[in-house]
């Protein structure tokens, strides 16, 4: 698991090479067990809020306090909070509350595990299942268009399917949809597809343990 980042640690993100089961085929399923008086897709549900919290998600997408209990709980950026230099390019975290005008309401559990899984944005991405992250091949699209930097989907495309649909399921059904507009960000005609490359950040699915930098002990 990755550790829960800060504003600042977000912010530093940015510039590292520019710098949500078990056997889970739909994402009405779940192998999360929480407590008994709970529906499956409750405890989904309850299951995605936590890993949200563990991964800091409104750090940077929060109007406000990055707390459940605060009306602009991953709401997205306001005015400066949130936003991240790229070299010439300016982003802004969205509003990851189910709104359809200016949220992910318009989008698919599909379409936000997509963005998670392979960084792609849910707008411009079909509603269909990858099974490919070459550009072309498997429903991979020919010309990607990424989630800007500073949104560190790399590190989160290594969580499990049952995490990733969690994650999904909170963002779309646990929260109330907040009407927040939040600006387009800035960026490159290729929507960073010469930034996010195999060479920058690594293959997916990760090398089998041991790879070049462990040790391989028993």
């Amino acid at each position: 698991m990755t550790r829960r980042p800060t504003r600042r640690s977000c912010y530093l993100k940015s510039f590292v090479p520019i710098v949500f089961l078990v056997a889970c085929t739909a994402p009405g399923s779940s192998s999360f067990s929480g407590g008994n008086d709970m529906s499956a897709r409750q405890q989904q549900i309850v299951h995605g809020r936590q890993l949200v919290l563990d991964h800091g998600c409104a750090d940077c997408h929060a109007t406000g306090v990055p707390s459940p209990l605060d009306p602009g709980f991953l709401a997205g950026t306001a005015m400066d909070t949130g936003q991240f230099q790229i070299g010439p390019f300016k982003t802004r975290a969205r509003n990851l509350t189910p709104d359809n005008a200016t949220g992910l309401g318009r989008f698919s559990e599909r379409q936000i595990f997509n963005a998670l899984r392979y960084g792609l944005r849910p707008g411009e991405t079909p509603d269909v299942e990858i099974t490919s992250s070459t550009p072309g091949q498997g429903n991979f699209p020919t010309r990607p268009r990424y989630l800007a930097p500073p949104m560190p989907w790399i590190a989160f495309r290594h969580m499990s399917d049952e995490q990733l649909w969690a994650i999904t399921a909170y963002l779309k059904n646990g929260l109330k949809p907040v009407n927040h507009r939040v600006a387009d960000s800035d960026g490159p005609p290729d929507f960073w597809a010469s930034t996010y490359t195999v060479k920058n950040f690594g293959p997916y699915p990760a090398p089998p343990f041991p790879a070049t930098a462990e040790k391989g002990g028993q």
